[in-house]
């Protein structure tokens, strides 16, 4: 799994690359499929933009933004969303040769 963090407007410093780092890392407990992970990290004036792409195999990849004040509680509220996307994803193709 391919892991690219980038910043737009400001520098991406070790601790925000290992917050991110950790919280992308556990994208693999919901779904095994994933090939890559693109984060994007926007400041605008005194908000910030989380965006955060997961690129799947036999699947369009799986996008989500958050604006916040803080960029630690965007990285979190992004990885909520991704994770429960992927989870949606997995419980699709599990569930898919049991419908009536």
């Amino acid at each position: 799994m391919e892991l690219k963090i980038t910043g737009r407007h400001l520098e991406i410093t070790p601790a925000i690359n290992d917050y991110a780092s950790r919280k992308c890392a556990r994208f693999d407990r919901y779904f095994d499929r994933i090939q890559s992970i693109e984060v994007v990290i926007d400041k605008l004036g005194q908000s910030f933009e989380v965006e955060v792409i997961v690129d799947v195999e036999h699947h369009d990849s799986f996008i989500a933004k958050a604006k916040d004040e803080d960029l630690y509680a965007c990285i979190d509220s992004v990885s909520d969303k991704i994770e429960r996307q992927l989870t949606d994803h997995k419980e699709k193709l599990r569930n898919r040769k049991h419908v009536k």
